[in-house]
């Protein structure tokens, strides 16, 4: 008699053994952004705008390593966790100095949200490309209303951008987080560690900007 048990099971230890792996990525890639945190506390602003520059190409070079050597592909993601890191000292060592608390509230606001929307992302049956061109569309805009931002002054324009930027990563953390289910290949956890971790490092400087009570 076909034993059905095996299929149901075989599909079940692939989605568990990637969420797995993708995960252990994305703690990896923490730790190294943590790392290029202290090793940049004292760079200038330049270096760490140089340093965000190498991480967009660790990122884009990703893509092209993916199909051809998992190694690669691992230490680029690395890369980009150390290149980012040192790119957000600057930022990190201010709220560091002026309002610590911010720090701490943001994380666990992140981790909150992260658990959360990852959660229901992860559980849904419902089709999510909807949302994820939606997203993807809205983060366009929000970028675009963040350059007016400069030239033109908006009230409360800072705050306005965070909680407009929240909105559009839940969708990108559903997403990514329904991806990381549907998905059987293995060899694809390091794309998926590098844009969940893009997802909670967001997250989190949206959430530092509120905290931090920056102010127009």
């Amino acid at each position: 008699m076909y034993d059905t048990t095996m299929t149901r099971r075989a599909p079940r230890a692939s989605a568990n053994a990637l969420f797995a792996r993708t995960m252990s990525f994305v703690a990896m890639t923490a730790g190294l952004f943590a790392l290029g945190a202290y090793l940049g506390r004292n760079l200038a602003h330049a270096a760490g705008f140089i340093a965000f520059i190498g991480a967009f190409v660790c990122l884009i070079a990703m893509r092209f390593a993916a199909t051809r050597s998992r190694e690669a592909t691992v230490a680029l993601l690395g890369a980009f966790g150390l290149l980012m890191g040192i790119a957000v000292s600057p930022t990190l060592v201010y709220y560091a100095t002026a309002d610590p608390q911010a720090l701490w509230q943001a994380g666990g606001a992140t981790a909150l949200f992260i658990g959360a929307l990852g959660s229901i992302g992860y559980a849904t049956d419902r089709d999510l490309s909807g949302v994820a061109r939606v997203s993807f569309w809205a983060l366009l805009g929000l970028l675009l209303f963040g350059i007016v931002a400069i030239f033109v002054r908006i009230p409360h324009s800072s705050l306005i951008y965070s909680v407009l930027g929240l909105v559009i990563f839940a969708g990108f953390t559903l997403v990514d987080f329904q991806r990381l289910r549907r998905n059987q290949d293995i060899e694809s956890a390091p794309l998926l560690a590098a844009s969940i971790f893009l997802d909670v490092l967001n997250v989190f400087l949206f959430f530092l900007n509120i905290f931090g009570g920056r102010r127009d």
